[in-house]
């Protein structure tokens, strides 16, 4: 059977495409994106996180670690990382629900009758069944079954991927797939491997790749505030987009929070922008229009915004 990592399956999602969907998240990506708002799903194996507002102080989670990777103090759960295997027997044990393992194995069949459940849903609404991340092609051969076996059952599918692995893990799903969501963050060769660790040139082939193929494609830029946010950068995804990709359907910017933090600190990560500012609303309408200029159809924005005069 076909097997994959999933750390989620967020159930009436209206953000991953159109209507009510099911997002299934696979675990693991080759980026390393400074403002990810999943830092739990780049490492593709487990790991566990603790929940310091649940801990009631219980002690049974030290006791059946076979690691001995756990140790409460004063100051909090200190997890070895080193040592932790995330088997997940102090998730068992706490009596709170304050340890838990992030990434589950599934078979694909499993995967399946998890969305299919949800089926009368996407029929009402036109929605269906999205395989994000993490990014769901770092395991073409689990994300092509699942996407599969929902094209069999008639519901509609989409995956959201970086673009940027080679064009044979592609070829492998994309013909299960509906609707592909496409990050282009940011179009200057050093500043995307700066911020994001990885090179540009092979997410702009695949992008192009799959703007002149049959497949509608929404694409997205996330506008982080001094990364992604420059008017001229917004200019040159457009340009991208309205030469190169007719498959195009929607352009959506998606402005930055820090509602992630949190998730950073469980996982003894430093979040780079935990004390950046939101954007502002006039911000976000002006990159936008710049976008429709340069002769993109249907662009949007959406996310949380402060006022111009508000302190920083």
């Amino acid at each position: 059977m076909t097997k994959g990592t999933v750390f989620n399956i967020q159930r009436f999602s209206t953000e991953d495409g159109p209507g009510i969907r099911t997002t299934v998240f696979v675990k693991g990506c080759p980026l390393k994106c400074l403002w990810c708002h999943n830092p739990e799903g780049i490492n593709p194996k487990p790991e566990l996180m603790w929940y310091g507002v649940r801990c009631i102080a219980a002690l049974d989670c030290i006791e059946v670690c076979p690691e001995g990777a756990l140790d409460l103090t004063p100051n909090g759960m200190v997890i070895d990382r080193v040592k932790c295997t995330a088997c997940g027997l102090c998730e068992k044990a706490c009596p709170s629900a304050a340890l838990e393992v992030i990434g589950k194995e599934y078979t694909a069949e499993e995967i399946f009758e998890e969305v299919a459940k949800d089926e009368a849903f996407y029929r009402n609404s036109g929605g269906g069944v999205t395989l994000g991340g993490g990014d769901p092609a770092i395991n073409p051969e689990f994300t092509a079954e699942v996407l599969r076996l929902c094209k069999e059952a008639k519901i509609e599918t989409a995956i959201d991927t970086t673009g940027v692995f080679n064009s044979s893990t592609y070829d492998k799903i994309l013909p299960f797939v509906d609707l592909i969501l496409l990050d282009l963050k940011q179009m200057d060769e050093e500043l995307h491997k700066k911020m994001t660790g990885v090179n540009l040139k092979n997410i702009l082939e695949n992008a192009e790749k799959f703007g002149k193929g049959d497949i509608p494609i929404w694409v997205r830029t996330p506008i982080i505030p001094g990364m992604t946010d420059q008017e001229e950068n917004i200019k040159r995804v457009a340009k991208f987009i309205a030469d190169k990709m007719p498959a195009v359907e929607r352009y959506e910017l998606l402005a930055f929070n820090n509602l992630c933090t949190d998730k950073y600190k469980r996982l003894d990560l430093k979040f780079a922008l935990e004390d950046t500012p939101l954007m502002e609303k006039e911000t976000m309408e002006r990159l936008a229009d710049i976008a429709s200029s340069e002769g993109v159809k249907d662009v949007r924005w959406s996310g949380a915004t402060r006022l111009e005069d508000e302190s920083e």
